[in-house]
This record gives structure tokens, C-alpha cells and sequence, in this order.
């Protein structure tokens, strides 16, 4: 092959790249349009009917701060299973301390998340533990104590909880904590520090990022955000139960995947991936449950939309082994 041949090969092979990051790029912005369009027929017009709309935004704001802090944590290449206890032991903590004020019930489950999460970085950052390990046994340890807790009955935070069920202040704390979290990471090298360690941790050493610290404040930061998410939880249900978090880092990583987010994280990462898969996530859930859809059903095709984004949105080149 001579040099003239090998640089239209080398041009195709550009060209197929960019379609295909375009393809990864808008693919999860059109799948929410085309499939809200479609369960607002389907449905009747049920779907956009006020009571619905604000049942599907009480879905989404917690889902949407924690997967934030998951995110981040993909973007660096490592996996966190444990969101579902941390959400479950703040909520816990939430409730206990919400007689002594909302500034405490706040600041105590933000700080028991951050413990967890701190948990989560000392195994695997300092005892050098997969990421997914430490964070799996962590989800079991800490759903263990969930459970020991509320097995009596659901620990109930007082009623001043339900002042706070106002759309307008969960809506604008979500969108705030939303809008901190895009210009952090766009705008400062916050970001370009997460897509170095993720697209190669010794490259990114060499650099000069200190990798161990910011992998140790980045799962301590996930922690302490879905302790806040604790907050937008108790203060829709009033109490905690034995059930409070349950499969919440499942409905992380799908609406993650669904809004285009690559498995091995890197420099292909978008922050909108969280915006638009917690939506489209929750979406899809609502659509397939207004149509009268069994659990079994309902399972089936999202598994099946599950595979399909992670078989268009897995980077082959760049996927690894999880840290």
C-alpha cells in the first residue's frame, strides 16, 4: 500500500470515528424525544396530564443528583454499586435528626454519605481494591444495617418534613446543584482531570494530577451527594423503610448508559449523558407502566434497550478491565 492509500485510509477511518461520536452524541437527545412523543400517543395524552408530569419530576431529582456523583466516578474509569445503602443509611439519619432542624437533617446526611463514600475511597484508593469490589461490599454491609434498623417498623422523620414537598424547591435545589456541577466540570480543570484518569491513569500521574487525591475526594464527593439526595427522598415519603434505596445504583447505571454515558469513561464523556438518561430512564419507566405493562414485561424490554445503548456507547478500543 502505497503512502496516497494509506492516507484515504487513514481519512475514512477519521470520518467513520467523528459519524460515529455524532451518532453517540445525539442518539440519547433524540431516543427521549421520539419515545416521549410516542408514549404521549400511546398513553392517550396521559403522559404529558399535569398529575403526571410532576410524579415523573418526583422520580427524577433524586436519581439525577446521585447518578451526578456516579458520573464522575465512571469518567475516571471505576463503578460504585453502593449508592442504594448510602441513599438508605442518609435517609435514616435524615429522619432521626430532622426534630433538631432541616440545616442538621441536611448537614447529617450529607455527611454520612460522605462517610460511606470516604469508605468506598480508603479500600479502593489506599488497600488498592476494584472499584466495584469495595463498593459491592459495602452495598451488602451497609443494606445489612438498613435493614437492622427498620425492621421494627420505618423510622419516620416528624411532620414539618412535608413542608418542604414543593415542587418549586425540589425542582430549583436539583437544577442548582445540576447547573454547580456542569460549569465545574466544563469550565474548570476539574473535568479535564477526571477524562485524563479515566483514558489512562499513569498517563495522567505523569501529567502531574495526583490521582490518588482526587480519586479519594471524587468517591467521598458521590457519597456526599447522594446524602443530599437523601433529603429530596424523606422528604417526599416522611419516613425511611427497609426498602429505601433499594436498586437505586441499577436505575443510576441504566439511565447513565441510556443518556450515552461510556462504560470505560475517558475523553468521550458528556455531562449531559446525566440529564438526558435520568430522564429518558424515567421516561420510559412511566410510558411502559401507564400502558399496562406486567413488572416481568417491563423488565424484559428495558434490558433490552439496556443492551442495545451499551453495544452502541461501549468504546472497544478504550474498554477495560473496571479500576
Amino acid at each position: 500500500m502505497n503512502a496516497t492509500e494509506t492516507k484515504l485510509s487513514r481519512d475514512e477511518e477519521l470520518a467513520k470515528a467523528k459519524r460515529m461520536n455524532q451518532i453517540r452524541t445525539y442518539l440519547p437527545v433524540v431516543g427521549l424525544v421520539v419515545i416521549f412523543i410516542l408514549f404521549i400517543f400511546l398513553t392517550n395524552g396521559k403522559m404529558i396530564a399535569p398529575k403526571n408530569l410532576i410524579l415523573l419530576l418526583n422520580q427524577v431529582y433524586v436519581v439525577m443528583i446521585a447518578a451526578m456523583g456516579v458520573f464522575f466516578i465512571m469518567t475516571m474509569g471505576g463503578l460504585d454499586f453502593s449508592q442504594g445503602s448510602i441513599l438508605g443509611i442518609s435517609s435514616i439519619v435524615i429522619c432521626l435528626l430532622f426534630p433538631h432542624g432541616i440545616g442538621v437533617a441536611i448537614l447529617g446526611g450529607i455527611a454520612a454519605g460522605a462517610c460511606i463514600g470516604a469508605i468506598n475511597a480508603y479500600f479502593h484508593v489506599c488497600r488498592k481494591i476494584a472499584s466495584f469490589i469495595v463498593t459491592i461490599c459495602t452495598m451488602f454491609l451497609f443494606r445489612g444495617f438498613i435493614k437492622y434498623f427498620t425492621s421494627d417498623s420505618p423510622i419516620r422523620a416528624s411532620m414539618d418534613v412535608y413542608d418542604y414537598d414543593r415542587i418549586e424547591l425540589k425542582l430549583g435545589v436539583t437544577v442548582a446543584i445540576v447547573l454547580v456541577g456542569y460549569l465545574v466540570f466544563r469550565y474548570t480543570p476539574f473535568g479535564t482531570y477526571l477524562k485524563a484518569i479515566g483514558s489512562g491513569e499513569r498517563g495522567a500521574m505523569f501529567a502531574g494530577i495526583r490521582t490518588d487525591r482526587m480519586k479519594f475526594f471524587i468517591y467521598t464527593l458521590a457519597g456526599a451527594l447522594t446524602g443530599f439526595a437523601a433529603f429530596l427522598n424523606i422528604v417526599k415519603n416522611g419516613s425511611a423503610t427497609a426498602n429505601v434505596g433499594n436498586q437505586l445504583e441499577t436505575q443510576i447505571l441504566i439511565a447513565l448508559v441510556l443518556g450515552g454515558m461510556p462504560i470505560s469513561g475517558g475523553a468521550k464523556v458528556r455531562f449531559g449523558n446525566i440529564i438526558v438518561g435520568s430522564l429518558l430512564f424515567y421516561v420510559l419507566y412511566s410510558g411502559l407502566t401507564m400502558i399496562g405493562l406486567s413488572t416481568q414485561a417491563l423488565q424484559l424490554i428495558e434490558g433490552i434497550i439496556f443492551l442495545i445503548f451499551v453495544a452502541v456507547f461501549a468504546d472497544r478500543k478504550a474498554l477495560k478491565v473496571i479500576k
